[in-house]
């Protein structure tokens, strides 16, 4: 009598046929398709089809500024030139010192405000501090208050600033992070033009020349940056900027109206203010 089993093991399936016949064999037969078992050490996912945008803060993207990182930021730079301590110097045996009423005149000298883009370039050597250098090129107009002649035109200017600062800031790391700096500014003047202005009872220009020479002083600043999605900021800054003792010529030597050269000496300590958007790269 014979009897028959079939046993699976993984993909392999037996068939066995017995008999039990004294001398009688047992067949074993087996499939012949062999697959070997998943490894359960190989994961397999889906593609990750999501990535993270340059206008979103993502789980990577890092919080606050810190050791390392690179920043470019535009703003709107506005510059309040505060005039003080100015000094307009004619010779007094010219004619313009005579109908002006005196050759030294205190505190005369203004120069226009201005508003124009700025471009800064900040790195980051640690996590507190920071050095970053500005460019911007600004135009004023200037005039000077001269006793009985009132109020010449004395020519407009170009001022190239750049200031390089080292700022320390209190917060790294965080969404809003407060500064301070100290820094240095290199005023360059460029494209000065003489004035048009002919001075009333003159027949001719009192102020006929612009020449202004390059000077250097300290700065200080206080501001902020404040992240606003991904590597995004906002950036708040004020500078104070000390000019001391700039000195401007604004006639020729032979101008006959005031007798040779006109030199003002002006402190000229500018307030630029800054706001803007900054990138981190």
């Amino acid at each position: 009598m014979a009897t028959a089993a079939l046993f699976a093991l993984g993909s392999v399936s037996f068939a066995v046929a017995q008999t039990t016949a004294p001398g009688a064999r047992t067949s074993v037969s087996a499939s012949s398709t062999m697959q070997a078992a998943p490894d359960a050490s190989v994961h397999l996912h889906a593609p990750d089809d999501h990535r993270c945008g340059i206008f979103q803060t993502c789980a990577n993207t890092k919080i606050g500024l810190g050791k390392g990182d690179f920043v470019v930021r535009l703003s709107a730079l506005g510059v309040i030139t505060n005039n003080t301590g100015s000094r307009v110097k004619l010779n007094a045996s010219s004619p313009a010192a005579a109908l002006a009423g005196g050759s030294i005149f205190r505190h005369n000298v203004s120069v226009t405000n201005q508003v124009m883009p700025e471009l800064t370039l900040e790195y980051f050597l640690t996590d507190h501090l920071s050095l970053d250098l500005i460019a911007s090129s600004t135009r004023h107009e200037a005039a000077a208050h001269v006793g009985n002649l009132g109020k010449l035109d004395a020519g407009s200017f170009w001022i190239l600033p750049p200031t390089l600062t080292a700022a320390y800031h209190f917060r790294p790391h965080k969404r809003f992070n407060p500064y301070a700096g100290l820094g240095i500014t290199v005023a360059i003047f460029h494209n000065m033009h003489q004035a048009t202005n002919l001075g009333g009872a003159f027949n001719g220009a009192v102020f006929d020349a612009m020449h202004m020479k390059t000077n250097v002083g300290p700065s200080f600043n206080l501001g902020f940056d404040y992240q606003l999605v991904g590597n995004w900021f906002f950036n708040f800054d004020i500078k104070q900027i000390l000019l001391f003792n700039q000195s401007v010529h604004l006639s020729q030597r032979g101008n006959p109206i005031t007798g040779g050269r006109v030199r003002v000496h002006d402190d000229v300590h500018p307030t630029v203010v800054g706001a803007g958007i900054e990138y981190r790269f």
